[in-house]
């Protein structure tokens, strides 16, 4: 099954924490803490840790994400774990990632396992969608 939507990310926190032990790099890496709203056959909100690796006046870096959703898709309501990933170079996405994490799943979502995907439009509008099976 597929569900699809879109979000909006309604808080954005970095936080304090660095990694241990330190290592300095042409990139530094930011660990923030998102929530988002989504609308659409995905409907609901998540709370995500957010790592990454990147030169905000460049547009360069690498991105890891790790979701607890809770809402429905497609009706069906629960919660779930995703994670995602991708690079930038600017004005594209390469290197994705993304996966449901196994036995992660409540309520009507129970045993949810799959795939999905993002992507940003031209007018910057965020899209998910989600490639899944219950069971």
């Amino acid at each position: 099954m597929r569900a699809a939507g879109t979000f909006t990310v309604a808080a954005f926190v970095p936080t304090e924490l660095v990694p241990e032990p330190a290592v300095k790099t042409a990139l530094p890496v930011g660990i923030s803490k998102l929530e988002k709203r989504y609308t659409g056959e995905v409907e609901g909100r998540s709370a995500t840790l957010f790592t990454a690796a990147y030169d905000q006046a460049a547009g360069v870096g690498t991105y890891v994400a790790m979701e607890s959703f809770e809402g429905s898709l497609n009706g069906r309501h629960g919660a779930f774990n995703f994670v995602h990933s991708a690079a930038t170079s600017g004005s594209d996405r390469s290197g994705e990632f993304f996966t449901i994490v196994p036995s992660s799943g409540t309520g009507e979502l129970a045993g949810i396992t799959g795939t999905g995907g993002l992507a940003v439009d031209a007018d910057g509008s965020h899209r998910i969608w989600f490639d899944y099976q219950i069971g």
